[in-house]
């Protein structure tokens, strides 16, 4: 698979190349090896190991409803308490960020009202800091680690 912008971690994805599967820690099963799978396990292994988020405390494809219609959040986090506080969206790394994209994530928040939005594509990162009393948000240099949420 493509090399990311990300720390490496072929050291703990554990792919089954026989049938094109990757190992999902979060889902404790395999799963179809696409390239948005594979930023997919990257960005989860970059969050746990390097943000020091809880694997328990992640939800991987998350389905809500949002006006009768079924969705799926790639990522969301939530605190000790239950309660999103971030959503990660990922694209294949040829997928460019658009804002059809950011639409996407920002559709699915109308739901889940976090703090923190992720875009990637595993090349391309960028973070959002919701900011609701100013009816804004803005965009961070980095990830906010768990301890921040």
């Amino acid at each position: 698979m493509q090399e990311l912008n990300l720390p490496d971690y072929s050291s703990v994805l554990t792919i089954n190349s026989y049938n094109n599967t990757i190992f999902d820690i979060c889902r404790n099963k395999y799963v179809a090896l696409t390239p948005e799978e594979w930023v997919r396990q990257n960005f989860i292994h970059f969050i746990i190991n390097e943000l020091k988020y809880s694997k328990g405390l992640i939800s991987v494809e998350m389905e809500i409803k949002f006006n009768n219609l079924k969705r799926r959040c790639d990522i969301v986090c939530f605190n000790r308490e239950g309660i999103p506080k971030l959503i990660i969206e990922c694209k294949a790394p040829d997928v460019k960020i658009t804002q059809e994209v950011f639409n996407q994530i920002a559709t699915y928040n109308l739901k889940l009202n976090v703090d923190y939005l992720i875009i990637t594509n595993g090349m391309e990162h960028y973070c959002c800091k919701m900011l609701y009393n100013e009816n804004t948000y803005r965009y961070m240099d980095g990830f906010p680690d768990y301890a921040s949420i």
